[in-house]
């Protein structure tokens, strides 16, 4: 018997896999190394799972997921949280680093969500739940690969809401804003700076953030704590925002959106045959 739902978590030791233990569930966590793997495992022996995975290598992944379901049973939420930032103007910032990021944020992200969905679409039950960012809807200056990445994985998420729901499989897509974490700092990439134009503009803008990092307003546990609420909610939505931060800049973005419809609708409808 299994008691409370078993969540897989691509989020290596993601506060959210630590709540979710004290809430009494089984967890299933993606990690990058032996030592993050025995740690984890001892947080709550016998409902800790750890493995070893670079969600880049695609391959493993099925394997993996095909070897939990037989071992462990039925997993009934997948939460994907594997990512990283990257921090750069474009014109700095080389292409391989944003097919690097894409890779990470998106890419994997989609291969562990295509091996959980024949075990979900069976059972005709499950709830995807994949964290993107209020990146993945409004953006700021120096993180166009990240944002890019994060829009690409809730354009994603949004659809397969859609496909879904048929199946009674839920999907949401986690928006938080700025969190104390190690996002902004030892986490973060930076490309180096090499163009001196963008001195004035980013130059402040990247100063900022490495300061902000560890005081932002966001609370890691907090959001756990909703994501947990999430997870027992009958008909949980297809995105959930988390931080004042987040709902302040994408209520200014949908204002912003209105008004250049408005401004644009004659030339917009101008366009029918």
């Amino acid at each position: 018997m299994i008691a409370g739902p078993n969540i897989s978590a691509s989020s290596g030791e993601a506060i959210t896999c630590r709540e979710a233990l004290k809430a009494g569930h089984r967890v299933v966590g993606t990690l990058r190394n032996q030592q993050a793997k025995d740690e984890f495992e001892a947080l709550a022996p016998g409902r800790s799972f750890g493995h070893i995975l670079d969600v880049t290598h695609f391959a493993a992944i099925a394997p993996l997921v095909n070897a939990v379901e037989q071992e462990l049973g039925a997993v009934d939420v997948l939460v994907n949280n594997a990512g990283y930032g990257h921090e750069g103007t474009m014109e700095e910032s080389p292409l391989t680093d944003a097919i690097h990021q894409f890779e990470v944020n998106v890419f994997g992200a989609v291969a562990v969500i295509k091996a959980f969905l024949p075990y979900f679409r069976a059972r005709r039950a499950g709830h995807i739940l994949n964290v993107t960012s209020m990146g993945g809807f409004i953006t700021l200056p120096g993180i166009s690969y990240y944002c890019g990445s994060k829009f690409a994985l809730q354009g994603i998420s949004e659809t397969l809401t859609k496909e879904l729901k048929p199946f009674n499989i839920a999907v949401t897509a986690i928006q938080p804003g700025a969190f104390r974490t190690d996002w902004a700092g030892r986490s973060m990439v930076r490309s180096a700076r090499s163009i001196s134009d963008y001195d004035q503009s980013f130059g402040p803008i990247r100063e900022t953030r490495e300061k902000r990092s560890g005081h932002q307003p966001g609370d890691p546990i907090k959001a756990a704590k909703a994501i947990l609420q999430l997870i027992n909610t009958p008909e949980p939505p297809a995105f959930l925002l988390l931080g004042s931060d987040a709902l302040m800049y994408v209520r200014e973005k949908l204002q912003q959106m209105n008004s250049d419809i408005d401004a644009w609708e004659t030339v917009s409808r101008s366009t029918d045959g």
